[in-house]
């Protein structure tokens, strides 16, 4: 029997058609979605799921769903869906990341013109019968300097159409190198320069804690006065307060958004600011975006659900049922030892090297290397997954170096990942243990071993007597219990490493006291 795939959203019949070309049944239900009971009453008799933002995709739904193996969102947002149940079931759930980046990055062309302009304000006041043509004036976008704060996929085609518009283009990423930046013709320039510089600002990052207010009052204050920005990423990477008082001010000389911290935004305290212009979140809303998308996932479901191929896998490695049993364990491992030097990881990656020694080095180290990958670069680029981490590495030319080798020394398997930047280079390194756990067991060159749980604390310092006596005191003294630890050194007196794992969040001013302690180089807090 054909596998059978429901769309519960509005998808061209062009993708409708795909499944049918491939082989499927397929149910078209485009209202579907917005009835939560009946999608719970019927999704058992379903292996695929289509859907765009209006299918709310829950536990309960999911629990329903007995025989369903594989969600696709036409989109890259996934917030509609319960990834932890899915994946607790077995389901794969796919994404469509690259689909909307050219629309979203007109957008935000379209929107720079509208604000510099004064467009909209113009058009109604016209439209109204007057004729205010002094108070409309504008300004220029040719020989200005447009500041990018993120160069990924939608960045830099925002770039290639500013310099085409004889803009000067400076950008701020920290996964930017120098020399990818100078393949686009773009000045990379840290957040200050920016700034300090830019006479248009625009953002194209995911919203991060590292990304999070990266425009906070402090920030708008140190801009160049009567600049404008632009934002069409996410909401919650302005701060929302401080660009309106900018805005009375006159120091931001205008605004253009479509994300808010909260959507739908019925209201907001940017409304009814000075030559503010809003869009309701349409960054990705063309006839062109909507119809690759939804190509996009439907060509996806129907080569998992016929042939086993796994495309843009939000929540497994692309590799074959036969090779899953194996690999599982090193991939979790290779995901974490990614994660732990992505982490502290502050400037452009120039290299990733990731050695593979003794039995894991015959496995499918392709699927590993692209869970370290994703390690590393998801404390920056949240929507990173398994089968896009490869491509967006390349795209930040990010030289990537697997090596592989027999047993040499007393593990029978053995990972050690390498990061290069511009500044340094750190390293890490691990094993799987009998029970298939895995374990850290070299840091920077310093042996130890530990387990890496869900909130760590790394600290580096002199390795003195009764430094961890101290530590542990301050820890305590705020209520935070340790669940392990594991200690490190090069030699005695020398580098120490520590590696804490705590029952939950370390607030920012024990931090700061930890910091604060004699002896201590570096602490940083961990998630995983």
């Amino acid at each position: 029997m054909a596998p059978r795939v429901l769309i519960s959203d509005k998808l061209s019949p062009a993708a409708v058609q795909i499944f049918k070309d491939r082989g499927l049944d397929v149910d078209f239900q485009p209202d579907l979605g917005k009835d939560k009971d009946k999608l719970a009453e019927i999704i058992g008799n379903y292996d695929g799921l289509a859907i765009r933002s209006a299918t709310k995709v829950t536990e309960k739904i999911i629990a329903r769903a007995d025989r369903l193996k594989v969600i696709g969102r036409a989109g890259i947002g996934v917030d509609n869906v319960d990834i932890p149940a899915a994946t607790a079931k077995g389901i794969i759930v796919m994404n469509t990341p690259f689909g909307n980046a050219i629309t979203t990055a007109e957008h935000a062309i379209a929107m720079m013109f509208a604000c510099a302009r004064r467009i909209p304000a113009a058009d109604l006041s016209t439209q109204a019968g007057k004729w205010e043509k002094s108070k409309f004036m504008g300004v220029e976008i040719t020989a200005k300097t447009l500041g990018l704060i993120g160069c990924g996929n939608i960045g830099t085609i925002v770039a290639d159409r500013a310099m085409g518009l004889r803009m000067k283009v400076v950008a701020y990423d920290p996964f930017l190198s120098k020399e990818r930046a100078r393949d686009l013709g773009v000045e990379k320039v840290e957040l200050d320069e920016l700034l300090r510089r830019a006479d248009f600002i625009t953002l194209h990052t995911p919203l991060t804690e590292k990304t999070r207010n990266i425009l906070s009052e402090e920030a708008i204050a140190s801009t160049k006065k009567g600049v404008y920005i632009i934002n069409c990423a996410r909401g919650g990477l302005v701060d929302e307060a401080a660009l309106r008082a900018a805005l009375d001010s006159g120091q931001v000389a205008g605004a253009a958004f479509d994300v808010f911290v909260e959507e739908p935004a019925k209201e907001n305290v940017l409304f009814g600011a000075p030559n503010l212009v809003c869009t309701p979140h349409l960054g990705a809303a063309t006839q062109e975006a909507q119809e690759n998308v939804a190509l996009q996932v439907a060509e996806q479901i129907s080569d998992y659900l016929m042939h086993g191929g796994v495309t843009n896998a939000l929540n497994m490695p692309s590799i074959s049922a036969e090779e899953a049993p194996k690999l599982t364990p090193y991939v979790k491992l290779a995901e974490q030892l990614g994660s732990f030097a992505g982490q502290l990881t502050e400037s452009a990656i120039k290299g990733v090297r990731i050695e593979y020694e003794g039995s894991v080095a015959e496995l499918n180290t392709k699927a590993l290397t692209a869970a370290a990958l994703t390690g590393v670069l998801t404390p920056l680029l949240q929507s990173v997954n398994m089968v896009s981490a490869p491509t967006l590495a390349r795209e930040r030319d990010i030289n990537v170096e697997e090596v592989r080798r027999p047993q040499q020394g007393a593990y029978g398997t053995y990972i050690r990942l390498t990061i290069s930047t511009e500044r340094q280079q750190r390293s890490v390194a691990g094993t799987i243990f009998a029970d298939q756990s895995p374990r850290i067991i070299q840091v920077k060159g310093i042996d130890m071993e530990a387990s890496l749980g869900a909130h760590m604390l790394y600290i580096t310092n002199e390795d003195k007597p009764g430094f961890i006596g101290k530590f542990g005191t301050l820890l305590g003294e705020a209520g935070i219990n340790i669940a392990t630890f594991a200690l490190g050194r090069n030699e005695p007196g020398g580098d120490a490493i520590a590696l804490l794992e705590v029952d939950g969040e370390v607030p920012e001013g024990t931090l700061e006291k930890l910091k604060a302690l004699p002896l201590v180089k570096h602490v940083r807090p961990l998630r995983f």
